[in-house]
């Protein structure tokens, strides 16, 4: 995958511009730990929050590839605020396969496009048994939860969620929904305080009994039980959110040799430092562009299993990632340490790599399962 220097519809310089602007506000939103509301009011300004929507329904068409480049991108300038740009794309990202395969999905699509709605996957806590409490009522249903992890949802829009449910017949379920997060009992918990990533704002969301009309169900699926619906969320987000570290990892090297090339210090084996660098970087690369073939611009079926190797290949990137950056920091020495150098702050944001679903031995004992 080349680098991205012209899409169709954004053009290098407008990224140039943005990677300025949002890297003079990087460390201000790290320190205070504030969301990067400023860099959000930019991305929807060239309206990229619809840039995958098609064409035909308002958005700018742009590709999934370009995608995955344009975070990467991002990344260099401002982890978190790509990294919370990408949870809104993966949610996108779904809807346009959809969209593609089964001509569905048009009406919230064309909203995006139309508003540039910010959509909030919650995600993290919503893997085979989701989290919380549904209870039916009429018309629809009662929804109690505490979603933690929910990326950019203090400037979110609609909540892309779930919840488990037991039915008549005492059958566990799952029920998947949307709820527009100006919804009676949605609240944003302001409770995101932690190492790295702190501009994304990823408050958790608390739902007090929040009604979810019988309309708003777009799946059912049983609890607990692989449903191949996770072969669509899972080829389309892994790739997205991965770009975000590829692009640390990157930039962190991009400092490093920066540096070296210096000469400020006199150490003879700065050499086989960068090159050991630069292969965790290739490997990380490498590796995240094989995600990206598997989900070949929206052109996979539900049917194939891409679970194993996009999660596989998740952990492996991120681990990768983790090490390229905390090789950089090595080969910089003790000034790497000090809050003022743009590395420590790459070093924390890259932790978060580990904690995407699946955390590693979570995926190793998930891809176990699935091949044996």
């Amino acid at each position: 995958m080349e680098v991205l220097e012209q899409t169709k519809k954004i053009s290098n310089k407008t990224i140039t511009e943005l990677q300025i602007a949002f890297r003079k506000r990087a460390a201000q939103h790290d320190a205070s730990g504030s969301f990067v509301i400023e860099n959000y009011s930019v991305l929807k300004k060239h309206r990229l929050f619809s840039a995958m929507v098609p064409e035909e329904l308002g958005g700018l068409g742009m590709t999934y590839e370009e995608m995955c480049l344009l975070l990467k991108s991002l990344a260099h300038a401002c982890g978190s605020t790509a990294l919370a740009f990408s949870m809104h794309q993966h949610l996108v990202a779904a809807a346009v396969w959809k969209y593609k395969k089964k001509g569905v999905g048009m009406e919230m699509l064309m909203r995006v496009a139309d508003e540039q709605l910010v959509l909030v996957s919650t995600g993290a806590r919503d893997w085979l048994g989701s989290n919380g409490e549904l209870r039916q009522v009429e018309g629809g249903y009662l929804l109690s939860a505490q979603k933690h992890f929910a990326s950019q949802s203090i400037g979110g829009d609609v909540a892309i969620t779930s919840a488990p449910y037991c039915n008549e017949k005492g059958e566990w379920k799952v029920l998947h929904f949307s709820v527009p997060t100006k919804t009676p009992g949605v609240s944003v918990m302001e409770d995101w305080d932690v190492l790295g990533m702190r501009g994304t704002g990823s408050h958790g969301l608390s739902f007090d009994k929040v009604f979810v009309p019988q309309t708003a169900i777009s799946l059912e699926r049983n609890r607990d039980e692989f449903h191949p619906v996770w072969n669509v969320v899972l080829t389309v987000a892994m790739p997205l959110i991965m770009s975000v570290y590829v692009g640390i990892a990157e930039r962190a090297v991009e400092i490093t040799l920066a540096k070296a090339k210096k000469g400020s210090r006199d150490q003879g084996h700065l050499k086989y430092c960068i090159g050991r660098l630069y292969n965790r970087l290739l490997a990380a690369q490498t590796q995240w562009e094989a995600m990206c073939t598997i989900t070949n611009n929206f052109d996979f079926s539900i049917e194939k299993d891409n679970s194993v190797n996009i999660l596989s290949l998740k952990t492996n990137v991120a681990e990768l990632c983790k090490e390229t950056v905390s090789l950089a920091m090595e080969t910089m020495g003790g000034q790497s340490f000090y809050k003022k150098n743009e590395l420590e702050r790459l070093f924390r944001d890259v932790q978060a790599a580990a904690f995407h679903p699946l955390p590693k031995w979570d995926q190793y004992g998930f891809t176990g399962e699935r091949l044996m």
